[in-house]
């Protein structure tokens, strides 16, 4: 295995401060009540919008996704936590010579202050996200424009994430697919997805891509 694709939200870090906070900043201000915190797990990793068409509809989505991407960009992003040893898994995966990318449907724009924000970016080739326009929100489409753009050997690659947009993708240009089942993604929703392996924790990941 030469090159390790990565998630970000639910996967690299834990993003669930900031995101809840923001949704719910988003839809008191359009004055609608917030669910918990709690009640929101299902919107960390799919494309936003989406998330805001099932909250709100998609009348009124487009400005609550205006009204989260300015909290978002000025606190939110950083109200965010490196899931525990992922620091060290990718310094001893850089150190092996595997190129590491990161592969969100989350916008760039946010992405790449968020990986220096953990001071992560010597160990990444590349981050790779979408853009605020929403062009490759789809991950399937990231991950083709990424394999593309990097002249990657998907048969050489695993894509690591918690939802079932990851496995989708990985498949899609022909990646293992790993399931981080430390992230968000509910268990009927990676037995559907049908992962290639699961790791429950980023020890296991690490012993798992120690044996590939």
């Amino acid at each position: 295995m030469r090159t390790l694709l990565l998630d970000l939200d639910g996967t690299l870090s834990d993003p669930k401060l900031g995101i809840t906070n923001c949704i719910r900043h988003a839809l008191e201000t359009l004055g609608i009540a917030a669910p918990a915190p709690d009640d929101l797990h299902w919107c960390i990793g799919p494309p936003l919008r989406e998330s805001f068409c099932q909250l709100v509809g998609e009348p009124v989505a487009d400005r609550a996704l205006a009204l989260y991407r300015a909290r978002f960009g000025a606190r939110g992003m950083y109200e965010n936590e490196l899931y525990p040893g992922m620091d060290d898994l990718l310094a001893r995966e850089a150190a092996n010579g595997r190129r590491i990318f990161l592969a969100t449907s989350k916008p760039h724009v946010y992405a790449g202050p968020i990986v220096e924000h953990f001071r992560l970016k010597a160990h990444f080739a590349g981050v790779y996200g979408s853009e605020l326009d929403g062009t490759r929100v789809d991950k399937c489409e990231l991950l083709r424009h990424l394999v593309a753009a990097e002249g990657i050997d998907p048969a050489a690659a695993v894509m690591v994430g918690d939802r079932r947009f990851d496995v989708e993708a990985a498949r899609a240009v022909g990646a293992l697919a790993v399931w981080a089942d430390w992230g968000y993604g509910e268990a009927a929703e990676r037995d559907a997805a049908r992962p290639d392996h699961i790791c429950r924790t980023v020890e296991e990941l690490a012993r798992l891509l120690a044996e590939l």
